[in-house]
């Protein structure tokens, strides 16, 4: 193994300092205990939105963190939830009076995890809802979670979020958009080559040169089955049609697609992807209406990607094309 790191056990903190160092014009990191806020705070009643969850899913969460998304996010160590006490503290200095929307990935320890922090938010006073993401397609159970897992579709469940409290919604009506692009947004994902864990010094899991692992997580777990290394087009076949058949998607139908780079992937490969899956849905008579395409949930350095498809309709177009200005978004 080899990494750009000093002690393994420091990665995370080292690694949070300097994002706060880079963008000190939209962030500031708060280490005791350790979470990043928004520099330039929203009018007071202003609904706030805050996510978090273990490291090594840069950008996710922290780079989303600016106008029109996140207020703040809550890193944990390498794919381990944050602290309550963590999440709590970043609640409390998130809230601008209007209440906070938690949006939380559907893993065991994120959720009880977020659930005791906002428990600890009420006790300051500070009204706290959450929303979780469970977009992934390809197992309704794993080692980390009970139900699907939240991975790609969790950029578009904050963003859709981070409009709405923008324009000036209030927290029922913020909580209620991210429950609807949750609801509308499906993911599956495929591993080349299993990311390696800093303190752990190898691959989560073994692949053979000729193998891949249809349907992974972002945390280094197995998929839903191992098959031979095939075309682009052929894998990409393979996670759209899943995402496409649980969505239910129907002739004249709106899409964002949503291709993801899982770390180790480079853009042209991701590209690739792209054009079949955009292929495929406009074969069923599905328009792709806004794309994104970019390593924006990755899991340290895995060769793979992941393909998500959220359902449109025209405010959820409008609020994902609304401004945003943050580290890893912005337009």
């Amino acid at each position: 193994m080899k990494k750009l790191l000093n002690d393994p056990a420091q990665a995370v903190d080292e690694s949070v300092e300097g994002f706060g160092l880079a963008h000190a014009d939209l962030v500031e990191v708060r280490t005791d205990p350790l979470f990043v806020v928004r520099r330039q705070r929203p009018p007071h009643g202003t609904v706030a939105v805050v996510s978090g969850g273990g490291a090594g899913h840069e950008p996710l969460h922290a780079g989303f963190v600016g106008e029109g998304m996140l207020d703040a996010a809550v890193p944990g160590a390498v794919f381990t939830s944050p602290t309550p006490d963590q999440v709590g503290a970043a609640f409390v200095a998130a809230d601008a009076g209007g209440g906070v929307l938690a949006i939380v990935k559907n893993y065991t320890g994120d959720v009880l995890n977020f659930e005791t922090a906002a428990e600890l938010a009420d006790a300051e006073g500070v009204t706290v809802r959450t929303v979780l993401v469970h977009d992934d397609v390809a197992v309704e159970d794993s080692l980390y979670t009970a139900g699907r897992r939240g991975v790609g579709g969790t950029v578009m469940v904050e963003k859709i979020a981070g409009a709405a409290a923008a324009r000036g919604d209030d927290l029922d009506a913020v909580a209620a958009l991210a429950e609807r692009a949750s609801a509308a947004v499906r993911s599956m994902g495929v591993a080349l080559h299993a990311p390696t864990v800093p303190h752990v010094g190898r691959p989560s899991f073994d692949l053979a040169d000729d193998e891949i692992e249809i349907g992974i997580g972002i945390h280094g777990e197995p998929g839903r089955h191992r098959i031979p290394m095939a075309s682009a087009d052929e894998i990409t076949k393979m996670l759209v049609e899943p995402v496409a058949d649980d969505l239910g998607l129907a002739n004249g139908e709106k899409v964002l697609l949503f291709v993801n780079g899982m770390g180790g992937t480079p853009p042209s490969e991701l590209y690739v992807v792209y054009r079949a899956a955009r292929r495929l849905l406009e074969e069923r008579g599905v328009t792709v209406e806004r794309s994104l395409v970019g390593s924006y949930v990755t899991s340290l350095e895995m060769q793979g990607c992941s393909v998500t498809v959220m359902r449109l309709d025209d405010e959820l177009t409008g609020l994902w094309d609304a401004p945003v200005h943050t580290p890893a978004l912005r337009w």
